[in-house]
């Protein structure tokens, strides 16, 4: 960032989005495609806008900014909350908000963002449709269950839902393999040798693949971990506190679930795997807090994968 660089801190919201830099102010903008260009166009060449990851809300606006040229940073959202909670601010507003983004923007080192690939967008997409239709398809399960036990099963109630069931089933069937081909048609060989992996199946590789950008977004296994929530937890200070360790459950929460299931067929088949749990079990220590340590090795194992291009083997290790 040089000192001609110019900072604009930017609170999104649903219909609009609040803009602010020390020389020009407050102002506001609709969040639509003419609002975006108006004020793509009203942006010097120096210009860099800072947002926090507000889901398709910022998505749609950093995308317009990016197409037009404009640098674009894309900030979590904690860290703002944390930044907002040091400088002691109690104000919450959208102006107030765009301030501290403006404020962040010109104390720290900003990573300029770029879009996903396409296919990761749309992986996504099809991805938070698929669960969605999934949760409705559980809490439609759990309301039929309830009601055979009180109704004929020719209600027109049961017969209504048996038929969502169906028809809901049938758009997971097809999500699923429209999902399966789009991985395929743009990442085949990455998604084979994934699989190679003694534990890891179809749907867990998907999960990894787009939740993390096919690993391009991670310099190490570590930082995988930690976006997936995986990594320990240590909460101890001084001789008082001495807080339980657990995983931070920071990230997506399907990606880790689907992980620790996938660690139970792990600790059987995959070597490394059964020797780091069985290790961990002859101390004295939980099975699972062994298998959240297997859930890590197959992330380990993932990453290393994806940057070397190679296929597991069992026997790398010792060679």
């Amino acid at each position: 960032m040089t000192k001609s660089t110019m900072i604009f801190g930017i609170d999104i919201s649903k219909d609009t989005f609040d803009v602010y830099n020390v020389q020009t102010g407050y102002s506001q903008y609709s969040n639509t495609v003419k609002g975006i260009t108006s004020f793509a166009k009203a942006l010097p060449e120096t210009a860099i806008c800072v947002m926090e990851a507000t889901g398709c809300y910022h998505h749609r606006l950093a995308m317009g900014l990016f197409d037009q040229g404009i640098a674009v940073s894309v900030v979590n959202p904690l860290v703002i909350k944390r930044y907002t909670q040091m400088k002691l601010r109690r104000i919450k507003t959208d102006k107030s908000d765009a301030f501290m983004i403006y404020s962040y923007g010109t104390e720290q080192e900003l990573e300029l963002w770029r879009p996903d690939a396409g296919y990761v967008v749309k992986g996504r997409e099809i991805l938070s449709l698929l669960q969605m239709y999934l949760k409705q398809s559980t809490s439609l399960k759990n309301k039929l269950h309830a009601l055979n036990s009180v109704h004929d099963k020719r209600s027109k109630v049961i017969v209504s839902i048996t038929r969502q069931l169906r028809n809901l089933k049938k758009e997971c069937k097809l999500l699923e393999a429209e999902l399966l081909a789009l991985i395929k048609d743009n990442e085949a060989s990455l998604f084979s040798r994934l699989k190679t992996i003694p534990g890891i199946g179809d749907k867990t590789a998907i999960l990894l693949m787009l939740s993390t950008n096919c690993f391009k977004d991670f310099a190490s296994y570590k930082q995988v971990s930690s976006f997936l929530g995986l990594a320990p937890n240590e909460r101890s200070s001084g001789s008082s506190v001495r807080g339980k360790t657990r995983i931070s459950k920071t990230g997506d929460g399907l990606v880790r679930n689907h992980l620790f299931m996938c660690s139970f067929t792990a600790c059987i088949h995959n070597i490394p795997c059964k020797e780091l749990f069985d290790r961990i079990v002859a101390k004295g220590k939980s099975k699972k807090l062994a298998l959240i340590a297997v859930c890590n090795k197959l992330i380990k194992q993932a990453f290393a994968i994806a940057k070397s291009g190679l296929c597991y083997d069992p026997n790398y290790a010792r060679n």
